[in-house]
């Protein structure tokens, strides 16, 4: 597959939080980049996605392939993540996170630098689903408090606060952050 521009504004996450991100808000309209956002098709969709997190390389004993079954099982992963950010509480969706996990399991092994871990997978297609819901559980037991959601109304992203002292609010300063403030700044200007 050729290298496409990946469309999302906010890439980088952590693998769960990268793949809630496949959604966005562009002009007041949701986007999906695994349903043709962008002008791409959904598997190129896909690729993109596997592309941008090192999924797809050859540098991997086995990539992973831009195919219908790893498709779905990622679609499958997204709304278990999505529901369970939103509301930790929901039983529901932390079966289906656990149901994904069902499909993978981490191998300890020795590297020449010491311990490791290698995941293994009863099917391929459930690798990178597999490897986003694990990642969740790695940020749970890193900063549960950390996984955040754009505080800008009309955004949809996600992100994992790395600051400092842990008050980041939007997925971005330079676009959310800055239309919240100026939106603010017209509220005012407006009273006046």
């Amino acid at each position: 597959m050729t290298p496409t521009a990946d469309p999302r504004p906010l890439t980088g996450e952590p693998l769960a939080l990268d793949l809630l991100n496949t959604r966005w808000m562009h002009e007041g309209a949701l986007q999906d980049l695994f349903a043709g956002a962008a002008g791409l098709t959904r598997l190129e969709g896909l690729g993109v996605w596997l592309s941008a997190n090192g999924l797809e390389t050859e540098g991997l004993s086995a990539p992973f392939r831009a195919d219908a079954p790893t498709l779905i099982h990622l679609l499958t992963a997204r709304e278990a993540l999505a529901r369970v950010v939103e509301d930790h509480g929901d039983p529901k969706a932390r079966e289906v996170v656990d149901a994904v996990l069902e499909h993978g399991r981490v191998r300890l092994t020795l590297d020449p630098e010491g311990p490791g871990e290698r995941p293994e997978f009863d099917d391929r297609a459930w690798g990178p689903a597999w490897l986003a819901a694990r990642n969740y559980l790695d940020l749970l037991d890193t900063a549960p408090d950390r996984i955040r959601k754009c505080a800008h109304e009309a955004c949809v992203l996600h992100f994992f606060d790395t600051s400092r002292n842990g008050t980041r609010r939007w997925c971005s300063m330079a676009a959310c952050g800055n239309r919240a403030k100026a939106s603010r700044h017209y509220a005012r200007s407006r009273d006046h």
